[in-house]
């Protein structure tokens, strides 16, 4: 082969080469870009995927949403939720009447039964499935009605929260109680409980 041929043709391929780097790094810098303008747009929070799936029941959502927070069914294992809806529960429901009527009390109790953490598929929510023990004279949210279950009693919430202190949550009057989710969980209400989204009110974003 003529070396003037030869050699055009590795000239030709190293242009090349350096075209389709050139590319690549044209497509890196714009996925970054793309990424910061999405992290822009989301506070620099990526968004995150529900640990525990939301609540879907619009009955459930009223019912129990105008007083607190409504709790997704898989943040405790259907026995807990059966004696929690229970009539004679509902009537000391944590020191306050939250009776139903009797047809909403079975309709509800059968939805946060099926759904409940021994009934979930993902993993976050399987963790609240194990037993609840009794609320505590000693607990920091005892009050009366407290031999009913309480997600803030179950062994995994006090695993992930137990190097947080009272003082942050407890005696923050911006907070009140461990059992107030939202006011930390900033997107809790989806289900999303990301240690990473967690921002506590007067005090900022908390890192184990």
């Amino acid at each position: 082969m003529n070396k003037l041929i030869r050699h055009a043709m590795i000239v030709g391929a190293t242009l090349i080469g350096l075209a389709a780097a050139g590319v690549a790094i044209s497509d890196s810098d714009d996925y970054h870009k793309d990424r910061d303008h999405h992290d822009e747009e989301h506070d620099g929070w990526i968004p995150h995927r529900p640990d525990v799936a939301p609540v879907e029941n619009p009955r459930y959502a009223e019912e129990c949403g105008a007083c607190h927070m409504a709790y997704q069914p898989g943040l405790l294992p259907a026995a807990a939720w059966q004696r929690i809806l229970s009539a004679d529960a509902l009537i000391d429901h944590y020191g306050d009447d939250a009776s139903l009527g009797e047809d909403t009390r079975q309709r509800l109790q059968a939805y946060l039964s099926a759904n409940a953490a021994d009934q979930a598929r993902l993993v976050r929510a399987r963790a609240f499935a194990f037993a609840v023990p009794a609320t505590t004279a000693d607990s920091a949210d005892a009050s009366a009605g407290g031999a009913l279950p309480r997600i803030t009693m179950t062994a995994y919430f006090q695993r992930k929260h137990d190097e947080i202190p009272p003082r942050l949550v407890v005696e923050n009057p911006d907070v009140g109680s461990f059992s107030q989710c939202n006011k930390c969980h900033q997107d809790a209400a989806a289900g999303i409980y990301d240690e990473d989204q967690v921002s506590i009110p007067g005090f900022g974003r908390w890192e184990d």
